[in-house]
């Protein structure tokens, strides 16, 4: 939902940083070779996502949970886009969406808020809004709807099943994350599927359901989805399907409070490790 532009440097360098940053934002020269250079990476990017199913099923998940909104389209958009934008489209969108009232400019570690501030105004203060009004984005409508592309020359499975989630400035967002984690994670090169603590990597390793599963909480600002992904052989897709069924069922009528005490400090945890450093 953002565009990011961000630097690491030493603290002595951060007024070369936001000088380098406000001169991308604000004098990207687009030169028509550079252009098609970015052209052609952007078209390999899309077949290297392509190749990745992963990234199929998601972007599959997202244009029916969210069909009919921006939600659903793909982050690189068609082939045909790529290959017809032109200069003037990248001018114009800068000056429609690069302006003051849209750009947030944060920094953490050896900088001072004064410092940062007055290298805004140096830097970015002749930036100016032209727009009349900020657009008012209504929230993206969830569609509960289904999507199969079916190729039986493949071995495996790949399905992605989930609900609408809450959004990241929602108060039910970190109880989400908190039954994200208890439904877990697992695959069968990790082994120790029998002893795991959650049900399904049990059911799935020791029933043979799936290769491999993990839950997921992927968030916007207003609306999300929580489910989960699993790659299986086709003929156990409904027994994995009963499963997950189960284990959601499970959250609802019969966890215990150990179970979400542990998952509340697997949580912690890994938050923790995830504010290693300065980009988070």
């Amino acid at each position: 939902e953002q565009t990011v532009f961000y630097a690491k440097c030493l603290a002595n360098d951060v007024p070369v940083a936001i000088e380098i940053l406000a001169d991308i934002i604000q004098n990207s020269s687009l030169a028509e070779p550079e252009i098609e250079r970015e052209r052609g990476v952007i078209l390999r990017e899309m077949q290297d996502v392509e190749s990745n199913l992963q990234e199929v099923v998601f972007d599959h998940l997202h244009a029916t949970a969210f069909q009919g909104t921006p939600l659903g389209q793909t982050i690189l958009g068609p082939t045909k886009n790529i290959k017809k934008i032109s200069k003037s489209d990248l001018l114009q969108y800068i000056k429609t969406h690069y302006q003051p009232a849209r750009i947030v400019l944060s920094g953490a570690g050896g900088v001072e808020h004064k410092k940062l501030v007055d290298l805004a105004n140096k830097h970015l203060g002749s930036l100016k809004n032209t727009a009349l009004d900020i657009p008012d984005l209504a929230p993206c409508r969830y569609t509960g709807s289904e999507i199969r592309v079916r190729d039986d020359s493949m071995p495996l499975a790949h399905v992605a099943v989930a609900v609408e989630g809450a959004g990241w400035t929602d108060a039910d967002n970190i109880p989400l994350m908190v039954a994200n984690t208890l439904v877990g994670a697992w695959d069968r090169s990790q082994g120790g599927g029998a002893n795991n603590a959650s049900y399904l990597a049990r059911a799935a390793s020791c029933e043979n359901l799936a290769h491999s599963f993990q839950s997921f909480n992927t968030c916007y600002k207003d609306t999300g989805l929580w489910g989960i992904y699993f790659v299986s052989e086709p003929l156990q897709i409904d027994d994995m399907m009963y499963n997950i069924q189960k284990e959601w069922m499970k959250l609802c009528t019969s966890v215990t409070e150990g179970e979400v005490e542990r998952a509340k400090n697997i949580l912690k945890t890994n938050m923790l490790l995830q504010l290693d450093g300065t980009t988070p």
